[in-house]
């Protein structure tokens, strides 16, 4: 098997600061590459940040917080990955932009790395198929925050050998991550089913069912789940929301994939939830409130 002990990640966003953290922190060396140096000092920072308050709370020693954040290396060049056995992209969902990064990257890094995608929801093998090593390549969808969710996806497409997807899997649970694997469908498990119930929350809100709310009150108290499903997609993140829309339903052209009029009226406003301090609620105060716009 595969022996893996530096780890590089595409993107510092959203989902790839929490995985360079999470891989760190189980020991691997991190080489974490950004567009520009704004937005890699942003992930940096937000890594800092976390390590600060768990110090704080006596989680970890400062000594502790010291070594996880050298252990990270924050770049802007394609070429400080050159020697990672397992580099991992969590950049914005857009397959072109994917491919374009790939077939950089496929160039640069040496020819026994594997390679994976942190993708929800789009073809792992699309992006498998323009490099040079798809029998190495796989998904492994982690969950956001990568450094408190358990859960990690990890995805064969047709190409991927037994020994890349044994790695994968082992890489994870280096983690101390809970793995299933699944194959390459779009949404995969989890997105699979939970996507349509956010969607269906949203017509059942536009039927006239119940306020945004009642909705998300109804699902906590009545199926013990710790959040609404209006408020969860705020937290994922609506346009994120809306992207895995586009994918799934474009795989399965079944209305329950399709996004509803008041999802795409707040795309159009640029309303992408918690992220952008509004979408079903707003957040501006110290409780979030539901958005009077909608």
């Amino acid at each position: 098997m595969a022996q893996i002990k530096t780890v590089g990640v595409l993107g510092a966003g959203l989902m790839g600061h929490g995985i360079a953290q999470v891989s760190a922190d189980a020991g691997f060396e991190v080489v974490l590459r950004e567009v520009d140096e704004e937005h890699l000092t942003k992930g940096l920072g937000r890594i800092e940040k976390q390590l600060s308050r768990a110090v704080e709370k006596g989680r970890i020693e400062q000594s502790g917080a010291d070594a996880l954040r050298g252990r990270i290396a924050g770049t802007t060049q394609y070429g400080e990955l050159a020697d990672c056995d397992l580099v991992i992209e969590a950049i914005t969902e857009n397959l072109p932009l994917k491919l374009e990064m790939w077939r950089e990257v496929d160039e640069i890094v040496k020819p026994d790395a594997l390679f994976a995608t942190n993708t929800s929801s789009l073809p792992v093998i699309n992006q498998a198929a323009v490099t040079n090593r798809a029998e190495r390549f796989f998904g492994l969808h982690f969950f956001n925050p990568a450094q408190v969710m358990k859960l990690v996806e990890v995805v064969k497409c047709v190409t991927t050998s037994d020994e890349a997807l044994a790695a994968g899997v082992a890489f994870a649970k280096q983690l101390g991550k809970l793995t299933v694997q699944t194959k390459d469908k779009a949404g995969f498990i989890v997105n699979r089913l939970l996507v349509p119930y956010m969607l269906d929350a949203i017509r059942a809100y536009e039927e006239g069912v119940g306020s945004i709310e009642e909705i998300d009150a109804a699902m906590k108290a009545g199926a013990a789940h710790p959040m609404g499903p209006l408020t969860l997609a705020d937290f994922v993140g609506l346009d994120t929301l809306g992207s895995i829309c586009d994918v799934m339903f474009d795989e399965f052209r079944e209305r329950r994939f399709a996004q509803p009029p008041t999802l795409r009226k707040l795309l159009a406003a640029g309303w992408y939830g918690k992220k952008s301090g509004k979408g079903f609620y707003e957040y501006r105060g110290e409780e979030p409130v539901a958005n009077p716009g909608i």
